[in-house]
């Protein structure tokens, strides 16, 4: 767990890191709900089987913007270097934004794996490292500590290399969940497929219309009892107004009126069988896309016995 304050060492660790597939990043930010945040620090692990912290280098560019802007240069924007965050957004504001190339945001990656797969009630790194890794007793409270004081305590050191720790297992194990909710579909097994498919259907269609009766009983419940807030549920009303006019007394208005009204209108089946031939003579933009319906052999048995 280097902790480096010397200009000239954080760059050529910088230079080292130039040689590097990938890397674990993480910053710390001083005065960050102010309107002049600034990076403080700025965590990098090049070995994701590193679980010592040896391998992590905490980097203090508090009051060092040119090394900041360096590491920019040198591995934000470098393409052939793998740099992964997790709200990578957010980082990223500090460390290149738009300029930085080939990111990996794990908060991004969890996201695309279907709940079913990742079952969790949201995508903090933390919960992620101790639900996908089991670390246990993770602290989160330096986090919000103040990143512009100096010298930094042994909480905020410890909090800062524990992140990338964390991030990298989280990352790996991502990968894998990844690899699990989207094989090759050139290899997939159909037929288990379609048994599993089955498996679940019956369950699914009594779980959702459970789900759906009791969402009815609850608002009905808490609208008949005038109680808009429960412990579980608040129960809040809009109005949606619809405006509906005639086409023809729209067109009268627009030429009487001088209105211009330059959009596209999409045209439904029925109005381009209204129209005819005299389609041919609008400029239209015809979109075509294929789409895929997939529909059980029962389905199509029920309506076939109707």
């Amino acid at each position: 767990m280097p902790y480096l304050t010397s200009a000239s060492a954080i760059r050529s660790l910088i230079f080292e890191y130039t040689k590097s597939s990938t890397l674990w990043i993480d910053t710390e930010v001083a005065d960050y709900k102010s309107r002049n945040p600034r990076v403080s620090l700025i965590q990098v692990l090049d070995d994701p089987k590193d679980m010592s912290g040896d391998r992590i280098h905490i980097l203090d560019v508090l009051e060092q913007p040119d090394i900041v802007i360096d590491f920019i240069n040198q591995i934000m924007v470098n393409p052939e270097i793998e740099k992964v965050f997790h709200n990578a957004s957010y980082d990223l504001k500090f460390l290149g934004n738009k300029k930085a190339t080939n990111v990996t945001c794990t908060l991004e990656m969890a996201k695309k794996i279907p709940y079913y797969i990742l079952p969790l009630p949201d995508y903090q790194l933390k919960t992620l490292a101790s639900k996908l890794c089991n670390f246990q007793q993770i602290e989160k409270q330096e986090q919000s500590s103040d990143w512009g004081k100096r010298p930094l305590s042994e909480e905020q050191i410890e909090y800062a290399y524990l992140d990338c720790i964390y991030l990298a297992q989280v990352h790996m194990r991502l990968l894998e969940l990844t690899q699990q909710s989207n094989p090759n579909p050139e290899k997939e097994d159909l037929s288990a497929l379609a048994a599993r498919y089955q498996e679940i259907e019956q369950q699914w269609k009594l779980l959702n219309s459970e789900f759906e009766h009791l969402q009815q009983r609850i608002k009905q419940a808490m609208q008949a009892q005038n109680v808009s807030e429960t412990s579980d549920f608040k129960l809040t009303s809009y109005e949606r107004t619809t405006v509906k006019v005639s086409f023809v007394e729209l067109a009268r208005l627009v030429q009487t009126e001088g209105i211009v009204l330059d959009f596209p209108i999409t045209l439904t089946q029925k109005l381009q069988k209204d129209l005819g031939q005299n389609l041919e003579e609008l400029s239209a933009d015809v979109e075509k896309i294929t789409a895929w319906r997939l529909t059980p052999k029962t389905y199509e048995s029920d309506i076939e016995d109707k």
